[in-house]
């Protein structure tokens, strides 16, 4: 065996020999160098020459002796015994067969690089490391901006040292690793100039939802460090992997704050520092759609390799940098991912509910981590001098995290903290130990306080929220097993894009009504016409607040098509290949009013709900061209991101000319029935849509009855109205009659019928009068999907039966 080893002589196979990081990074310089990724050059130290180090030197039997005296449970007794190892090995001189072996090699490196004296990343890599079970991620030290012959030595020594810092320490011991049985080997690689571009790190699997069609990318300015360690909350994109090789399938763009930038200390360039990012790259993208996609690709194909390797699939986390100087982007880092992919496939879903609606006051919201609920009292912590306050069951408030608070975080039942995104170190051992946690509030330490009872949830979509005081909830089990299959499709009703990768774990045949107004509403927010006249310069009220809104895009109408293509993207890619059917807006004029501008475009109706809405809208002139603007997104929907499962449907279209009309809009804009498998559907919800279904279904592929709208406007009811609530009934004989002529109408015409309205949730006699006359699906909402599976299998059979 070699003291060292260049990265051209090492493969995954060297784990024992370089440890994890540096067989990583030999087994990608060798294999994807040729499909266009890119590694920096670099060499590892060995197992060898650890041992080397320990024996020649005579420090083993002491490291030994000391270790025999330590209460890894005791925290005062681990930092004393961890503090006198790492001075044992920093105040030992390596052998000089050793250090002149590191020497030799980074000269050799120099000259590959053509250069006198290169800038290396010093970083270490054990030899129990990035397994399969246990990635050792963070435990011990990594040095950037390293150069020179003694400098290098130096910080050699200080990795070796790291071994034994309290928290590889503790997490040897909690994860049953021998002390002695670990040598700590050290790569040396070419520095990556990412301190005056960006960095970040990207998951092939989502590491809150485990969906493993996902790669989820973090990005910052500077040094990637910031990240890892929760000292921002940096940009994170997703992207869908099953369209990725032909497409851009980019489904969310988050801009963070990203308020710190680590740079090269420009008075001691051989130091780092954290400087305050420049507003104007706070508010910008730190990655362009390109570099997303070709880091996603990158991701995608190292995800491949290694799963080739290993025999089945295996997920990856990776840390990548652009390179300053020539503006390429490079790998620096990859190990297989240890929460998610470990998880044994489960046939049933846990789901967290509030016993009822919150009342209680929200306190705070963040980024959540996980999808769980807990409660109980806070505890805030500053640093490590703190730690003994710390109460088991308590939940840990504190600024950010980093591996020495890993011993803490075990004890506590949830986690917030100021600073942070879904990769930081605090939200990766929150989901390794599995306590619910909340990062990114930016002020809980100082709007929380030490004893304050709260609930924090993370169970209602990507943002977590904390409320004051402790809410009942409950945890519904799901049992997914023996579901069997239904002849009648089993859609789900989906609005949240956030919630959507969870709901996909249901059982289900697809989406029956993806809403378009939840996503203009919650992400894009302000009114569509506000945005078509900015684009046009001119300045409608509120255009500050909108501005706001549009940081990091170009102007409004790439924002409004952006948001389009993320929300309704991510529904789809969410089930696909299965369909969804995504209904175009269907806002009320009293809805729109209440959007940001929204009082300057919309009149005062007496009763919206049988006004300005639906096909009517998009004819109008007044609201043609946001109409059109909504059209291009869903086909960049089709064509940019390979999202062809998506299908489309038109809500309350009064008359068969409307809908000639808005679908003559639709073509303009390039969305043409059967063109690449897209139907367009027509909501039934209107008497009209009965009456006249064999005319309306020349136009359009189907029908989707919303019952809700039939039912009120079938009975002549004002389903807002109170004063009438009481005639409002799906179970109307007059409704039931209306349901069975829609169905008998398309099963006719041999086109699609399905219902996508509230009564099959609500009313099981529903279900079973619709499953009788046949229809073809049932849109539920999620939280009835699985009684109502069941019921319809039960009703099939008995069919059958008789």
């Amino acid at each position: 065996m070699s003291l060292i080893l260049f990265f051209d002589e090492i493969s995954n196979k060297d784990v024992r020999v370089v440890g994890g990081k540096n067989a990583s990074l030999g087994e990608m310089y060798c294999n994807l160098t040729a499909q266009g990724i890119r590694v920096p050059f670099g060499f590892a130290t060995t197992a060898l020459a650890y041992r080397t180090f320990i024996n020649e030197t005579g420090i083993k039997s002491k490291i030994i002796a000391l270790l025999k005296t330590l209460n890894p449970e005791d925290m005062d007794s681990l930092s004393k015994i961890a503090l006198a190892l790492r001075t044992l090995i920093l105040n030992t001189e390596f052998p000089k067969p050793l250090s002149q072996a590191i020497i030799n090699a980074y000269h050799r490196l120099c000259v590959h690089y053509n250069h006198e004296s290169i800038d290396v990343a010093v970083r270490s890599s054990a030899t129990a490391e990035d397994l399969p079970n246990a990635s050792f991620a963070g435990q011990q030290d990594s040095f950037l901006n390293i150069a020179g012959d003694e400098r290098l030595l130096e910080h050699v020594r200080k990795c070796y040292a790291s071994l034994f810092t309290d928290r590889a320490i503790s997490y040897r011991h909690h994860n049953g690793f021998d002390h002695m049985g670990v040598s700590l080997c050290v790569g040396v690689q070419k520095m990556v100039r990412s301190d005056q571009a960006c960095s970040g790190i990207m998951f092939t699997i989502d590491p809150d939802s485990g969906s493993d069609s996902l790669i989820i990318i973090d990005s910052t300015w500077g040094l990637g460090e910031n990240i890892v360690g929760g000292n921002i909350n940096p940009d994170e994109f997703s992207v869908f992997k099953p369209t990725l090789n032909i497409h851009q399938p980019i489904l969310k763009r988050t801009l963070g704050s990203k308020r710190l930038q680590m740079i090269y200390d420009p008075n001691n360039p051989i130091h780092t520092l954290n400087i305050e990012t420049p507003l104007s790259l706070q508010h910008t993208f730190s990655l362009n759609d390109e570099e997303i996609i070709v880091l996603a690709r990158n991701a995608h194909a190292i995800e491949q390799h290694y799963s080739a390797l290993s025999g089945h699939p295996t997920p990856m986390d990776i840390e990548w940098a652009k390179d300053a100087l020539d503006g390429q982007l490079y790998i620096v880092q990859a190990r297989p991912e240890t929460v998610q992919s470990l998880k044994t496939k489960s046939f049933s879903l846990l789901s967290y509910k509030f016993d009822g609606e919150p009342i209680k006051k929200k306190l705070l919201t963040g980024t959540a981590v996980g999808e769980k609920i807990a409660n109980g009292r806070i505890r805030i912590i500053h640093d490590s001098s703190e730690f003994h306050l710390f109460q088991e069951g308590e939940i840990l408030v504190t600024d950010n995290t980093d591996p020495d608070w890993e011993p803490v975080m075990k004890k506590a039942s949830a986690l917030i903290t100021n600073r942070g995104g879904r990769t930081c170190h605090a939200a990766i051992i929150a989901r390794e130990i599995g306590v619910s946690a909340i990062v990114g509030t930016t002020n809980a330490t100082t709007q929380l306080f030490n004893g304050q009872e709260v609930t924090i949830s993370c169970a209602e979509g990507e943002t977590g929220h904390v409320y004051e005081g402790l809410i009942p909830y409950h945890v519904d089990t799901l049992d997914l097993s023996d579901c069997g299959e239904p002849h009648t499709h089993l859609y789900l009703n989906v609005g949240d894009p956030q919630s959507a990768f969870h709901y996909a774990k249901l059982p289900n045949h697809g989406v029956g009504l993806a809403r378009m107004e939840f996503v203009i509403n919650n992400t894009i927010k302000a009114h569509p016409l506000a945005l078509i006249d900015m684009m046009e310069g001119k300045t409608p009220v509120h255009a500050d607040e909108i501005e706001l809104l549009m940081r990091g895009y170009k102007n409004p109408k790439q924002f409004f098509i952006a948001k389009i293509m993320e929300g309704i993207g991510t529904i789809c890619a969410a089930f696909y290949p299965k369909p969804v059917i995504v209904r175009t807006s269907d806002f009320k004029t009293n809805e729109y009013r209440h959007m940001i501008g929204g009082d300057t475009y919309e009149e005062n109706e007496e009763n919206p709900m049988i006004g300005f809405r639906g096909a009517s809208r998009y004819n109008s002139q007044l609201y043609r061209k946001a109409f059109e603007w909504e059209c291009e997104a869903l086909k960049r929907i089709r064509d940019e991101m390979g999202l062809t499962n998506m299908q489309l449907m038109l809500p309350f279209v009064r008359t068969p000319q409307e809908g000639r009309n808005a679908i003559s809009i639709m073509n303009t804009q390039g969305l043409i029935q059967g063109i690449n498998g897209l139907k367009i559907y027509a909501m039934c919800e209107i008497p009209s849509n009965v009456i006249l279904a064999d005319e309306f279904l020349k136009i359009f592929d189907g029908y989707s009855i919303g019952s809700n709208d039939l039912t009120q406007l079938t009975l002549g009811v004002d389903r807002d109205s109170a004063l009438v609530a009481s005639i409002f009934d799906e179970r109307n004989e007059a409704v039931k009659r209306m349901l069975k002529m829609a169905i008998d109408a398309c099963k006719k015409e041999g086109k699609y019928i399905g219902i996508c309205g509230q009564a099959p949730s609500d009313y099981p006699e529903i279900t079973q009068f619709l499953v009788e006359e046949g229809i073809e699906s049932i849109s539920l909402n999620p939280d009835s999907i699985v009684k109502t599976w069941k019921l319809v299998l039960e009703l099939e059979n008995s069919q059958k039966g008789s």
